[in-house]
């Protein structure tokens, strides 16, 4: 087997069930969009919005929770079974703190509101979903730690069949929840939560039996002994998921607002938004499901000390992402009408999420070299400086930019024939701007630490050969 064999062949391996797992749970988002779509516009529009400040407060603690998988890695590549299974406890304690948190600022969505300027049934029906929502967050998160444990140590099989589980049980609760099926009540948009939570629950607790039960978890003693919160575990997953989660925090939140912004042009326009986004997040899940492949391959190649291999695995993810994201960017671009088709049956939103959609593939062609060297540069424990790009790129360049393209006309374009402001299609334009402004700067910097941690390793090898 060819050295280049030897890591792609990993990173498919740990990829492709991660990508299922990935596109499962995105699977909720496009049944939810497509149900609440066929129920009504307005209710597709207060789940784009609903999820959308959701979104914002629950991913953000997911990704401090994410910093298991690279900590888990690396003991893993360096041979401690036992201790992986001490950072799991503890990551649970953080997820109980997490869940805690999320649900508290749900219970008071008043800022978002002010931002969003919507109608009074829709807003209503966006409330209704966050109260639902609420119920299952610490199942979810609760889950979140089960599949950083489990990618961890090479078991994300497992993590995709609960997924397909939960993917099961959604599309029958949706149905009978939203349009008020097998003798429940009609509850539209907000039914989608109610499902969602239900699906959560059972998958996490399936989750958790599983490693009780199976023996390949054995090893790492999960539930050997009790732990109570222990700091200096626990400041050190903060001190590199904390970075993670803000950086899912101005991500999401470029987003959330995008999405708030452009409710003030209208239902249809919101749902048109919706449609693209929803696009441009299941696209995600393949440069997405990748770069978390990566993660762990270069986490456990960065605890064996073989630091020649971690950032082999880096370059060629970032080739294999490039290539794979230009061939379903230009499926999307000639299937855009389609796509729109498929999602509602207003022409108006029709028409309008067609125009969007060919700005989501280019858009994706950009977002998959990001996702790529973020999620390496996490096997490194990078995190802090990935954080201040996206925060300057995204909230700076996109949401800042996409504001100026898309309700002022503050920013003059006559001289390409283009007239300000550009509504919804303004927000995308700025989006695509700043992650390509995040993507190669964060490739940049992967390239750079990668060389240095080369370096620094073949230094000290040859030290000790002096010596």
């Amino acid at each position: 087997m060819s050295p280049r064999q030897s890591i792609v062949r990993p990173l498919v391996r740990l990829g492709w069930p991660v990508l299922v797992a990935q596109v499962a749970v995105m699977l909720y988002g496009v049944l939810d969009t497509i149900m609440a779509g066929h129920f009504g516009t307005e209710d597709l529009a207060a789940v784009g919005i609903g999820a959308s400040i959701y979104i914002t407060v629950f991913v953000t603690t997911m990704g401090v929770l994410i910093a298991l998988t690279p900590i888990a890695a690396q003991l893993y590549g360096a041979g401690e079974r036992a201790a992986i299974g001490e950072q799991v406890r503890q990551c649970a304690w953080l997820g109980l703190l997490m869940s805690i948190a999320v649900i508290a600022v749900l219970q008071f969505p008043e800022p978002f509101f002010r931002v969003t300027q919507v109608s009074p049934v829709v807003e209503l029906k966006v409330r209704a979903y966050l109260q639902a929502i609420q119920f299952g967050v610490p199942a979810l998160l609760f889950f979140r730690v089960f599949g950083s444990f489990s990618n961890a140590i090479s078991r994300p099989r497992v993590v995709m069949v609960l997924n397909l589980i939960g993917l099961s049980l959604k599309v029958p609760l949706n149905w009978a929840l939203i349009e008020g099926h097998a003798g429940l009540p009609a509850l539209g948009g907000p039914g989608c939560a109610v499902a969602t939570a239900i699906c959560s629950w059972v998958t996490c607790v399936l989750g958790w039996l599983w490693v009780a039960r199976a023996a390949e978890y054995r090893p790492y003693q999960v539930f050997h002994q009790w732990s109570w919160p222990e700091w200096q575990s626990v400041r050190q997953m903060l001190a590199v998921g904390t970075p993670i989660g803000a950086t899912f925090l101005v991500d999401v939140t470029a987003f959330t607002f995008m999405t708030l912004f452009i409710a003030r042009l209208g239902a249809q326009y919101s749902g048109a938004h919706q449609i693209a986004a929803n696009m441009a997040a299941l696209l995600f899940m393949i440069p997405l499901s990748l770069g978390n492949a990566a993660t762990v391959l270069v986490g456990q190649a960065i605890g064996a000390q073989d630091f020649k291999r971690a950032r082999d695995t880096g370059v060629q993810a970032l080739l294999i992402a490039l290539a794979v994201a230009l061939v379903f960017a230009s499926a999307l671009g000639l299937g855009r009408g389609a796509v729109a088709e498929f999602y509602s049956r207003d022409p108006g939103v029709q028409r309008i999420a067609a125009s969007l959609l060919g700005l989501v593939a280019l858009y994706h062609v950009v977002d998959a070299l990001q996702a790529i060297a973020v999620n390496v540069l996490r096997g490194y424990k990078r995190t802090v400086v990935p954080m201040i790009i996206y925060t300057i790129a995204l909230w700076g360049v996109g949401l800042g930019g996409g504001y100026l393209l898309g309700l002022t006309d503050t920013v003059s374009l006559r001289w390409i024939g283009a007239v300000t402001p550009l509504g919804a299609a303004g927000f995308w334009i700025a989006a695509i701007a700043s992650v390509l402004c995040a993507g190669a700067l964060v490739t940049g910097y992967f390239l750079i630490e990668s060389a240095r941690a080369l370096r620094d390793r073949e230094l000290r090898v040859r030290s000790v050969h002096a010596a």
